[in-house]
């Protein structure tokens, strides 16, 4: 019989992510058959934000590893990278898929050259946060000015400049997280308001405001019936 469930295992660049993905993200994917696990990449003590290749490619390969039927996915901010496949190709002025689709690209075939033997070409999907996992929060600006008691007509203002909140800037002062701390008068605290403020969105409000998310998703949920699929054309032969 096909098992109707995946199961994803997700490298995650830090504390925020991992509760963003087991609070939201899972419970989301679960009604659609798919298990997705979180498990952080940055080592006890250290901050997120400086995440290297190195480290998560070590990562990848233990689970893709570890079982056959597992699948093995990433979310690290494109925010503070300083060393990934295809950064350097990024150009300049970019779009937000543009970004994105350079560095997973480049990631794929990295991580299907060094492990080629465990079908990563299969069973790995990259999946680089542009510019880092704060911008899904200004999906809805209603929500993000009433959980953090900010004004919304400032929140407006900085949607407005932009055609999506996926295209907030990647700098050390209009960075998503720095614009929020702003907007708080220092009072913004990442792990506690980004789960509230995510929970309060929606995962189809985020999806819908920002597509480099939205094909993220679209490719974990495909698994389901890629997986399934491979399954019956094995038990038909």
């Amino acid at each position: 019989m096909n098992n109707p469930w995946v199961e994803v295992y997700a490298i995650v660049e830090g504390k925020t992510e991992q509760i963003f993905i087991e609070k939201v993200l899972t419970p989301y994917l679960a009604k659609k058959n798919i298990t997705l696990h979180a498990t952080q990449v940055t080592k006890p003590g250290q901050k997120g934000g400086d995440v290297h290749f190195d480290r998560v490619k070590k990562d990848i390969g233990n689970y893709l590893k570890q079982r056959k039927d597992i699948y093995v996915t990433t979310m690290v901010d494109f925010y503070g990278l300083k060393e990934w496949p295809g950064k350097n190709s990024v150009p300049n002025g970019a779009k937000p898929w543009i970004i994105a689709e350079t560095i997973n690209k480049a990631t794929a075939e990295e991580v299907n050259k060094i492990f080629v033997e465990y079908n990563p070409t299969r069973r790995f999907i990259p999946y680089m946060s542009i510019y880092e996992f704060e911008a899904l929060l200004f999906s809805n600006p209603d929500v993000l000015s009433d959980e953090l008691g900010i004004d919304r007509k400032k929140v407006i203002s900085i949607l407005d400049q932009f055609k999506t909140p996926e295209a907030i800037n990647n700098s050390p002062d209009t960075a998503p997280s720095k614009r929020l701390d702003y907007l708080t008068n220092g009072n913004y605290r990442k792990t506690i308001n980004n789960i509230a403020v995510a929970e309060k969105t929606g995962v189809d409000t985020m999806r819908k405001k920002c597509p480099v998310f939205n094909d993220w998703l679209d490719q974990l949920e495909s698994l389901n019936k890629t997986d399934n699929h491979i399954e019956t054309m094995s038990m038909q032969r």
